[in-house]
């Protein structure tokens, strides 16, 4: 799936690498049960500039007029990305780079309540949401800037498995 910086990882490499990209959201069926795997960054609809930078790079018309550019170019438009998305994060709330409690429930309802396994906000925690009188988990994953983890889940549900630092 897609995250922040791969998004235009295409076709050419998931058949190098022997992977398939899964659409964003992804339904499936993980051991019974209806799991919705997301990326987690549409999830923080209050984040307004966000939305927009998003709606921006993830247009197919700006991404091959991103792409037809030489590589030093889109190397030095991208390491200003990088740089100006550091510098807006620390003028915003937390609040604002978190899940908006109401996109999560309408998520949830849209896909008839399913467990919800997301990325992007990296607070990594096993959160319950009682939507419509319906109990569902969000799993949140980490990020690998200090230290690795993922979920492992099977069919007695999952488990946060932590990879020990060398």
């Amino acid at each position: 799936m897609h995250g922040n910086r791969d998004f235009l990882i295409g076709e050419c490499f998931s058949d190098a690498c022997h992977a398939t990209i899964l659409p964003d959201p992804a339904l499936l069926d993980l051991y019974g049960t209806p799991t919705l795997l997301m990326h987690g960054d549409t999830l923080c609809s209050d984040d307004l500039g966000y939305q927009e930078f998003r709606g921006k790079v993830r247009d197919p018309r700006y991404q091959q007029q991103f792409l037809a550019q030489p590589l030093a170019e889109r190397k030095r438009i991208i390491a200003g990305l990088r740089m100006e998305n550091v510098e807006k994060k620390q003028l915003k709330s937390e609040s604002i780079m978190d899940v908006t409690p109401a996109t999560v429930e309408s998520v949830l309802r849209e896909h008839r309540y399913p467990r919800l396994i997301h990325g992007h906000t990296h607070r990594p925690a096993l959160h319950r949401h009682v939507v419509d009188g319906h109990v569902c988990e969000r799993w949140v994953l980490a990020d690998w800037y200090t230290r690795g983890s993922y979920l492992q889940c099977d069919n007695t549900g999952c488990n946060v498995i932590e990879l020990a630092s060398t």
